[in-house]
């Protein structure tokens, strides 16, 4: 909502710097997003100028040398390319020094060899309007020299105002003057409207039918007869442009100050257009067409509002007005039409069409009936002013005002418990007032009655002690916090177990990314997920943003690939990514039946892509991501969670088949680790690249959230070295297991250190290491071990000591 300052202060001038003005209303809830200039850049060098002369150039056509007055003496000779300049004129004048609209600086320039001293200026280049054909022809009588802006609104500061859903009533100039007023105590005008040159009755020769009450509550209508139409005054051209809405003429423009200053949208039917003086509010018909004022054929549903005569539809109710009837330079008699529609209904026709429009933005959040008769009240008497227009007949009214006033109570002891301090009752009193809301006094507090305009969002006691509380300053409230009997703030152990996670994978260097939830339907076929895979049959949405975000993702490897492919394609091909997030599955939990929601699953997802460190003078071609790099990674998280884990080989349909393996977290089976297929990996257009994918319930189940003190002993250990030849087909797991197995308590620690394959067999070097919590071990007891580990080894592997 854009509110240009010069407008809003008609109705309440704060006087306030514009940094004040903008703090005081982000502090009571209307919150003001930026802050723009509309108009020139400065007031100085615009100037009331008298055309004295008007040559045509000595050297093109199409261009007229003047001389022009503008209350210094001498005129200033301005080379002009306007065909309706003439002599006589009174003109806006810019002088060299001005900044205009763009940011341009003007300077003295010659113009085909003749020098030109400013500008006489057309109304886009002050930005009051589009036109650009002519320049601006002023008052016969303003007074030569006189500043510009004080006979034209050539410049003001815009406030952009952020303004919630439940606040319809904002998107006004005067809602907002109102809440300046509560905010500042700045005087406030008198509704706009409250002049209203209408009265109540029939309008001859209009018929109008509303067959469907719920979804239009209120219609009004009023015929204007005699109707001139023109360009608007320079004055609501100027307003309409710092609002952000381009001038058309006098009545369309009409319609569109009276929704920007009332909040109610209006619409201008030219009545002779309208088949049979008659109009009726009805569900569209299935694959029905209206032609609406872009010169868009819309094809409508049943569940669409339109309003038709008896030619067919004529205007989409609440949202945009059909070609057909739209006012036209002829046209002479002008139905003027206010309407509230159902919002839910707004938004719905809204997104099926892909169109929004000013009104339907006002419209979907709920406008009240009340509001139709401020906007016609304005409209009437704009209309009778800038068209010369008449009224005929009184107004249709079908539906009438809203519901009748709600009177809630608003107890003091109440907004203190809520608040944490006391506010005079007095003093909201007043703030209440302010807002418009009719207040009296009651023995325990205020019975507040709530105007038509606040009906939907003030329904209760709370909403009241809110509207107090943010007008006398939130920033008053004492910061202590409520009192809440046993209650302490804790994470549970899902949090904190994420928190480690995260912890852990940050530290080994990875970076955390956020990936869609939502992924394209051909997602498993790119990774090769194969039919009868539960990953194979992702969830439909039946409301996607887009078709590549159609379906939920069954994996997290997705969203992965696609940040190493765009990091890739802006030259950051070397990157370590990690996500933790929600995985889809279409199959029902243990006890339910098909057809609830999907089984979702918090996960745990690393990446891998590229070199794993930069290049440098001793290591030209530094490795790049594969199956161990990863496994390092997965090692550092899960050591640090403290869950017995191992891994096993294991085929995955998008990792290289060789390098791929499951991960056991005890018995459970986690996840997945490996390097990416080759031809996947190429699908994003990555080298190579590798990771892991783990379910985080399973972590949470076997990870160790208290973890126990465990004595440091002083007693030294005892390091052995050995090695045995394997049949190739042995995993490096099986012997591991088999070794710690066999050491029995005495061993702590036993890994792999060397691998040395020839003549079709294996060996494997197991570095062992031995020690004891109450004393030093001897050789003799070392040997007891590692004989034991030989024979395990032997018996259950086959495996031969090497020499």
């Amino acid at each position: 909502m854009r509110v240009p300052l010069l407008w809003l202060g008609e109705y309440c001038d704060p006087g306030l710097p514009l940094d004040e003005l903008e703090h005081r209303l982000t502090m009571t809830g209307t919150k003001v997003e930026a802050l723009h200039r509309h108009g020139v850049g400065a007031l100085d060098n615009f100037l009331v100028g008298r055309v004295l002369s008007a040559e045509r150039h000595p050297d093109a056509d199409r261009l007229t040398v003047c001389l022009v007055d503008v209350g210094e003496g001498d005129p200033r000779q301005i080379v002009c390319g306007a065909p309706n300049v003439a002599a006589g004129q009174v003109v806006a004048v810019a002088g060299p020094g001005a900044i205009m609209p763009d940011g341009t600086k003007l300077t003295r320039a010659k113009l085909r060899g003749v020098e030109s001293d400013g500008m006489i200026l057309a109304e886009d280049e002050l930005a009051i309007g589009p036109d650009h054909d002519g320049i601006m022809v002023l008052d016969p009588g303003l007074q030569v020299g006189t500043p510009l802006a004080t006979v034209l609104p050539i410049a003001t500061d815009v406030l952009e105002l952020e303004i919630t859903p439940n606040r319809p009533d904002c998107l006004s100039i005067y809602g907002v003057a109102r809440e300046v007023h509560a905010a500042t105590g700045a005087p406030l005008a008198p509704p706009p409207w409250s002049g209203d040159p209408g009265r109540p009755g029939d309008v001859p020769g209009v018929t109008i039918e509303v067959q469907d009450r719920e979804l239009c509550p209120r219609f009004t209508a009023r015929l204007f007869e005699d109707v001139t139409i023109g360009p608007s005054p320079d004055w609501l051209k100027a307003r309409l442009s710092a609002a952000g809405m381009r001038p058309i003429n006098n009545v369309v423009d009409i319609t569109n100050f009276a929704m920007l200053t009332t909040g109610q949208p209006m619409h201008a039917f030219d009545f002779d257009l309208v088949e049979g003086g008659r109009l009726v509010v009805r569900r569209a018909e299935e694959g029905e067409i209206l032609t609406t004022l872009d010169d868009v054929d819309r094809v409508l549903d049943e569940d669409m509002v339109v309003i038709a005569d008896d030619r067919g539809p004529t205007s989409i109710a609440g949202i945009m007005g059909g070609e057909r009837s739209e006012v036209r330079p002829h046209t002479t008699r002008v139905l003027m039409e206010a309407a509230t529609w159902s919002g839910p209904n707004i938004q719905r026709t809204s997104a099926r069409l892909a169109l929004r429009s000013e009104a339907s933005g006002r419209f979907e959040k709920q406008l009240q009936p009340e509001q139709g008769m401020d906007g016609q009240g304005l409209a009437a008497i704009l209309m009778l002013e800038l068209t010369g227009a008449r009224l005929v007949g009184g107004t249709v009214d079908i539906g009438g005002p809203g519901r009748d006033p709600v009177t809630i109570r608003l107890r003091d002891e109440r907004m203190e418990r809520l608040l944490g301090t006391p506010i005079p009752r007095d003093e909201a009193a007043a703030l209440l007032r302010a807002l418009e809301f009719d207040v009296a006094e009651a023995d325990d507090g205020l019975d507040v009655t709530v105007p038509a305009f606040r009906r939907a969002d003030v329904t209760r006691e709370a909403d009241l002690v809110e509207e107090v509380a943010r007008l006398w300053g939130l920033e008053k409230l004492p910061y202590t916090l409520p009192s809440r009997r046993g209650a302490t703030g804790v994470l549970s152990s899902e949090q904190r177990l994420r928190r480690r996670l995260e912890d852990a994978l940050a530290g080994s260097g990875l970076h955390e990314a956020l990936g869609w939830s939502f992924a394209a339907p051909d997602l498993v076929e790119r990774l090769r997920i194969p039919e009868g895979d539960p990953r194979h049959s992702p969830v439909a949405l039946r409301n996607p943003m887009s078709e590549d975000q159609s379906v939920l993702r069954t994996t997290l490897l997705g969203s992965l690939l696609d940040v190493a492919k765009r990091n890739g394609a802006r030259g950051m091909a070397d990157v370590r990514l990690f996500e933790i997030g929600a995985a889809y599955l279409d199959r029902p939990r243990p006890g339910e039946t098909r057809g609830t929601l999907p089984d979702e699953r918090t996960h745990v997802a690393a990446l891998l892509s590229g070199r794993l460190r930069p290049e440098s003078w001793r290591e030209a071609e530094p490795p790049i991501a594969d199956f161990f790099s990863v496994k390092a990674v997965l090692a550092a998280l899960l050591d640090t969670l403290r869950v017995p884990w191992r891994v096993e080989a294991a085929r995955e349909p998008f990792l290289h088949p060789g390098r791929s393996a499951r991960v056991l977290v005890g018995d459970e089976v986690a996840g997945w680790l490996g390097e990416v297929h080759p031809a996947v990996a190429r699908d994003w257009d990555l080298e190579a690249a590798a990771g892991f994918e783990l379910e985080l319930a399973v972590l949470e189940r076997a990870a160790v959230h208290v973890p126990r003190y465990v004595d440091v002993t002083s007693f030294p250990a005892v390091l052995q070295d050995r090695a045995w030849w394997f049949a190739p087909d042995v995993a490096a797991e099986a012997v591991l297991a088999t070794v710690r197995e066999a050491g029995g308590p005495l061993l702590r620690e036993a890994e792999i250190f060397d691998v040395y394959p020839a003549e079709g067999r294996v060996s494997l070097a197991v570095r062992l290491r031995f020690r004891a919590d109450d004393r030093t071990l001897t050789d003799e007891e070392v040997a007891q071990r590692r004989a034991k580990i030989d024979a395990a080894v032997a018996e259950r592997l086959g495996g031969e000591p090497r020499g």
